[in-house]
């Protein structure tokens, strides 16, 4: 199944620099496993904010929770899902 997942990172102010850095550092760890192993199909940076617009490829809802609750700086996100199918008229 696939999935557009619309993401927004709000640190809090009261959260240290270090201990962001170190969070920040395995979410790049986490994104990157997602990543080869073919579930985060697509990232992409929305300018000027501290967003992304990513594409999964899960086995199912279930499997998508599991993946987004697991990334280290979920606490600190927004998030808005969107199921995607096949487009009629998509030559791929």
């Amino acid at each position: 199944m696939l999935f557009k997942v619309e993401m927004t990172v709000d640190i809090p102010d009261d959260l240290s620099a270090a201990e962001a850095d170190a969070i920040k550092l395995k979410e790049k760890k986490y994104s990157q496993e997602l990543q080869n192993s073919g579930v985060w199909v697509h990232l992409w940076r929305v300018v000027g904010q501290y967003s992304n617009v990513s594409i999964f490829e899960v086995k199912d809802n279930a499997h998508l929770h599991e993946v987004l609750t697991g990334l280290p700086l979920y606490p600190f996100m927004t998030m808005n899902v969107t199921a995607l199918c096949q487009h009629p008229s998509s030559v791929k």
